[in-house]
């Protein structure tokens, strides 16, 4: 055991600390963040006397000299309060600088660490407090955000398959300092947190100190208007999604013409509201409004388009798309083997033997286009350009090169027997195809 693995003998948490962490229930594994820092190892204290089971997780970055011996910290706190620790390494990706890039990047992989250990029911303690809270609206706020990131960061939210709270959010971070210091509790520093080359750590330790000076209360002050700015936010997104049920509450379509009759205000809120839903960010731009001009008023033989990050937004005959980023194809020719699955980007493709199988096996290919290729629906009728029965078929344009074309042995001849999930010939369709086997063609449709 560490020194300060427990409180002090005798010195007890004040009852209004600890109820905030004692309110956290319905969970199945209750998990705290664990960074050997301050906060986190006040809040590992909190929940270990307040509940029972409780587990810790700690990512090491990797970043800091010391971080081998935060990691051993971390793993002996918890042997001394007997909590089960799983540590989790990870690699940053750094940005362009030394500040913001490497700040992102770490946070990026702090979180996508958290998602992928929790499941259904798990809830997640972080130890953010209420100077984290101020420090976040002011950044938000220099970066241009808008009333969603301007709410701050909420007490409770979905995170992975579970959840994350932040119990101590109403605290100032010298509360929890007078509190762990009373508790004769020990803690690693973080060096740096004293790096004001990072815009968190300007914030933290230049800018805050001087406005708390001139304005008494000032984290009060900024924890009401982020509440503010929650409750517009929440009165946005009830707004949205009525708007978006009257147009038809498709996932990843919404019709020009209805967005069109929105005003600018309901439209740029709608547009972000739609990419949240569907799991992504929308992205941090300033000219919103000359993006949807771009989108809703090109001439109808345009393309225009939106890349963000894992998605974009695309146009097609009178709908607005969004588009996930793709997986890339194959560059070769795939052979499709009976027994076996081929993925092809979003599909999956299978050869399987039907009533009249036989024993010898067609020779089948899997291709993208190449241009020139060529459809008959019967054997004995006329040919037709795939690319025009593409467009009669209004495929998008960004789906066209990335269907799977399957070719076969058609009385000796290499034919194609199947586009995507669009087509199939009657040879190898049905419960008892002319060739024998059955070819099951399956798209992923999110």
């Amino acid at each position: 055991m560490i020194p300060g693995a427990k409180p002090a003998p005798g010195y007890a948490f004040p009852e209004a600390l600890s109820a905030p962490v004692k309110a956290i229930s319905g969970y199945r594994r209750l998990w705290v963040a664990l960074s050997g820092g301050l906060d986190s190892t006040l809040l590992l204290h909190l929940a270990a006397l307040c509940h029972p089971g409780v587990r810790a997780v700690h990512i090491n970055h990797q970043l800091q000299a010391n971080a081998g011996e935060t990691e051993d910290f971390c793993r002996e706190l918890c042997a001394g309060l007997a909590v089960p620790l799983v540590v989790q390494p990870v690699s940053v990706k750094r940005g362009a600088g030394p500040g913001e890039g490497l700040e992102e990047g770490a946070r990026k992989a702090r979180y996508k660490a958290f998602e992928a250990l929790l499941e259904s029911g798990d809830i997640l303690l972080m130890a953010h407090h209420s100077d984290d809270q101020a420090e976040t609206v002011l950044f938000r706020m220099f970066r241009g955000s808008g009333v969603a990131g301007l709410a701050g960061m909420p007490e409770s939210r979905p995170l992975g398959a579970g959840r994350l709270a932040r119990p101590l959010l109403c605290f100032e971070r010298s509360e929890l300092e007078h509190y762990a210091h009373r508790a004769g509790l020990s803690w690693v520093d973080d060096p740096s947190n004293s790096d004001q080359r990072f815009d968190r750590n300007f914030l933290r330790l230049s800018i805050l100190p001087a406005l708390k000076g001139r304005w008494p209360g000032l984290n009060q002050r900024l924890r009401y208007s982020a509440g503010a700015c929650s409750e517009s936010d929440f009165l946005n997104q009830q707004l949205a999604e009525l708007q978006w049920q009257v147009l038809g509450a498709h996932r990843r379509r919404l019709p020009v013409a209805g967005l069109s009759a929105l005003s600018l205000a309901e439209q740029k809120n709608l547009l972000r509201w739609w990419i949240r839903r569907s799991g992504y960010q929308p992205p941090s731009i300033s000219n919103w409004s000359q993006i949807l001009h771009d989108l809703l008023q090109a001439a109808e033989d345009r393309s225009p388009e939106l890349r963000a990050d894992g998605f974009s937004l695309r146009r097609f005959q009178g709908e607005l798309h969004l588009v996930s980023e793709m997986d890339a194809l194959p560059e070769e020719p795939v052979t499709l083997e009976p027994g076996e699955t081929v993925d092809w980007g979003e599909w999956t493709i299978r050869l399987i033997p039907g009533s009249t199988a036989k024993t010898d096996v067609p020779p089948i290919r899997i291709c993208t286009r190449q241009g020139g290729e060529r459809i008959r629906f019967y054997a004995s009728g006329p040919s037709k350009l795939l690319k025009k029965w593409l467009q009669e078929k209004a495929v998008p344009p960004w789906q066209r090169g990335r269907l799977p074309l399957i070719f076969g042995d058609v009385e000796g001849e290499k034919d194609l027997i199947a586009i995507g999930d669009l087509w199939c010939s009657e040879r190898y369709c049905g419960s008892a195809p002319a060739a024998g086997w059955r070819l099951i063609v399956e798209r992923d449709c999110d």
